[in-house]
């Protein structure tokens, strides 16, 4: 996964722009910010900026990340990739930062808790603020914050609810099982 953002203006002259694509979760609202993906929302998410944030709407096909990610998420839900290549635009502490980046290294299908993602930090006593850190990603599923579980692999709080967190995991692990032959 490509983390690193790009300084380009949006092709509609500012700096930020959005879309909305369908997908079996609902509709998804993209937000772009300089040239990179900001935003990945669902239908009520927790921690939803204000709209007017956004910026203008937008034909999907007017902003190449926007392209590429309605492109790579349909690609996703079909179960035809399993990790994104996208340029990312997020804005956050550097420590929330550093959890979006380490939760792009959970392997597709697999999960861990909130205290092995802190400790894969370096930080084995910060679980409850990977855990805060974690809710407030901006990018959902392409910065796959539903692969964090709770330490007895129970399925704790998800800004797009926990229906949707058990959704993704149960098509992840389906998408990662071998047919039988």
């Amino acid at each position: 996964m490509t983390t690193t953002a790009r300084t380009a203006t949006a092709a509609t002259g500012t700096a930020s722009a959005h879309t909305i694509v369908d997908s079996p979760l609902g509709p998804l609202t993209l937000v772009t910010r300089e040239g990179g993906l900001a935003g990945l929302y669902m239908t009520q998410q927790r921690h939803l900026p204000p709209q007017e944030t956004f910026g203008p709407r937008v034909a999907v096909t007017d902003i190449p990340v926007l392209a590429r990610t309605a492109e790579q998420m349909t690609a996703y839900f079909t179960g035809d990739i399993t990790d994104f290549d996208i340029d990312l635009s997020t804005s956050g502490t550097p420590f929330q930062r550093r959890v979006w980046t380490a939760l792009c290294d959970i392997p597709y299908g697999e999960t861990v808790s909130y205290g092995e993602l802190a400790a894969a930090l370096g930080r084995p006593t910060a679980s409850r603020a990977v855990g805060l850190a974690n809710g407030k990603n901006p990018i959902s599923i392409v910065v796959p914050c539903h692969r964090v579980v709770g330490a007895d692999g129970s399925m704790t709080g998800y800004g797009g609810g926990l229906e949707r967190k058990r959704w993704l995991l149960s098509f992840e692990s389906r998408v990662q099982q071998p047919f039988l032959t």
